[in-house]
């Protein structure tokens, strides 16, 4: 394939020499494969933190800003559907201006939206930081994509990718530890403050080490129609999965912004056949790598993060551990993935992506299965081996399943092609959380009233039932204050048999959603693109 040639983009009288893109040392740092490896690690890891080292500190915010449960949802909430909805268009800014422009902005913003949520005084502040922390984090993470994909041959870009990976799954299973050790020991406003000196860092490390790489028929115009139907589709989307949970998947609200999100979605499709220069050309997914890279990290994400979310619960609320005990006991997932990513990187530059997906998914399948096995009194080694297991599953999917999106796109869309690598793992976090949380919520609805009345306990009225629902869903034992103790530990009994019954149930459908991605594993092949990179020159 020919290689594209890349123009130097970084402004008259820089004067540092560029390194060569084969992955070794040139004469300065500027243009370096590996420092622009870390300089990117840097910035995407303050994005990967947020998404789930805020969820330590939702407690501390509701107690010192008068929140309700429904705004401290709205902190998450907020960030994701900012985040969700911009990727794709974020990764076309980057396409169309600079990869090392967009990632700039975008690490000074997010920094930015970080110190301004830690100086919040008001919930609606925060909140509304949250959703500028999701857009500036959107302009980040595709931007970090296009530049690996430009700066490393085809030779290393796995490896690359492996340790961005690395980065992001670290990062992701560490918050939790992170955000309760800085909530227990400085305050709330902490979790935010942090972000600030790690965008300083990823900040001069980008002005002294990115250089910007864009391909000579990278895009002109913007298709502005193309984005607001796109945008608007993903938001009904993922509205509509935040929603479900509380209006339920049988509401006419819920079904209204589904529908209205398949509407979108024909319409966006429809126009990119028309338009000159679309967001997304369509005939990126007659690539049917490319397309079955874009469904397996959905459902990666599915098994993933829906899987994931109720693990928590069950540390915390059935066995009784703190925020710092129940992140330390995710260790071994962590631990893996931080072992296994760079790994399945130099596994899948020697034999290709399809043998380590499938077997990756096939151990996220075996993983998801044994969670369903654990009982309230498992002890930590069973509950240690299953979730070492589930990171040696992911490493190779999150690593192998991003090489596929991005190398078999071309170089000039390979910021788009990021947007969809992070929107399918966002909508796949979302559909997981919200579908496994109706799994959960519909065998609580199922087993709590015959093991409420097998126990010998008092009957319940139709709205003590639904609150005593809701919090056994989490893991909770519904105990009034007074209760006596005989009572009171029955009730925590029932409440965590029955969270139990449902979480092995929300395990199992997530088993078998890996399942069918080991089928999916075998449509993909290495990137007919990644060699575009090696290729490279700088003019």
């Amino acid at each position: 394939m020919t290689s594209q040639t890349t123009i130097d983009k970084t402004g008259p009288g820089d004067g540092t020499p560029a390194a060569p893109s084969d992955g070794t040392p040139g004469k300065g740092l500027r243009g370096h494969p590996w420092f622009t490896l870390i300089t990117v690690a840097v910035g995407v890891m303050m994005v990967a933190l947020d998404g789930t080292i805020v969820a330590i500190a939702n407690p501390a915010i509701g107690e010192d800003l008068g929140a309700s449960l429904s705004e401290l949802q709205w902190i998450t909430n907020a960030y994701f559907l900012a985040l969700a909805v911009s990727l794709i268009t974020a990764g076309k800014l980057g396409d169309r201006f600079g990869h090392r422009q967009t990632f700039l902005i975008g690490v000074v913003g997010f920094a930015a939206a970080s110190g301004a949520i830690g100086l919040s005084d008001s919930i609606a502040m925060v909140v509304t930081f949250r959703a500028l922390q999701g857009l500036f984090g959107a302009l980040l993470m595709p931007a970090a994509l296009g530049l690996l994909r430009a700066t490393f041959p085809a030779e290393k870009l796995n490896m690359a990718i492996g340790i961005w990976g690395m980065v992001i799954g670290a990062s992701t299973a560490g918050g939790p530890i992170l955000g309760g050790v800085l909530v227990e020991h400085v305050n709330w406003q902490s979790v935010f403050f942090i972000n600030v000196p790690v965008g300083v860092l990823a900040l001069v490390l980008g002005v002294w080490i990115l250089l910007d790489h864009r391909a000579e028929n990278a895009p002109r115009s913007f298709d502005l129609l193309g984005i607001a139907l796109l945008s608007g589709a993903m938001f009904c989307l993922v509205w509509a999965l935040i929603k479900a949970p509380e209006w339920g998947w049988g509401d006419v609200q819920t079904w209204s912004f589904i529908i209205g999100s398949f509407a979108g979605f024909g319409a966006f499709a429809f126009w990119e056949t028309k338009v000159r220069e679309p967001l997304i050309p369509l005939a990126l997914f007659r690539s049917v790598p490319l397309s079955a890279g874009v469904v397996l990290m959905v459902l990666m994400a599915i098994a993933f993060m829906g899987g994931l979310f109720f693990v928590t619960f069950y540390l915390q609320n059935v066995h009784g551990m703190s925020p710092i005990d129940a992140g330390l006991h995710l260790l071994p997932l962590t631990g893996m993935m931080i072992v296994g990513s760079p790994l399945a990187g130099v596994m899948i530059t020697k034999v290709g992506p399809r043998i380590p997906l499938a077997g990756g998914m096939a151990f996220t399948a075996l993983a998801m299965y044994g969670m369903s096995t654990l009982e309230t009194d498992t002890g930590s080694a069973v509950m240690s081996l299953w979730f070492a297991l589930l990171g040696l599953g992911l490493a190779p999917v999150m690593v192998g399943a991003t090489e596929v999106i991005v190398g078999n796109a071309p170089l000039e869309l390979s910021g788009v092609a990021g947007g969809l690598q992070q929107a399918a793992m966002q909508i796949g976090g979302s559909l997981g959380t919200a579908v496994l949380g109706a799994v959960m919520a519909s065998k609580v609805d199922s087993d709590l009233e015959g093991n409420w009345a097998e126990a010998g306990l008092p009957p319940l009225t139709p709205e003590q039932a639904d609150l005593a629902s809701e919090a056994v869903q989490v893991g909770a034992a519904p105990v009034a204050e007074g209760t006596p103790a005989q009572i009171a530990a029955k009730i925590a009994d029932v409440a965590h048999d029955t969270f139990i019954s449902g979480m092995s149930l929300a395990s199992l459908v997530a088993a078998g959603v890996a399942a069918v991605a080991v089928l999916v594993a075998f449509l993909t092949k290495r990137g007919e693109n990644a060699e575009a990179g090696a290729g490279v020159g700088h003019i």
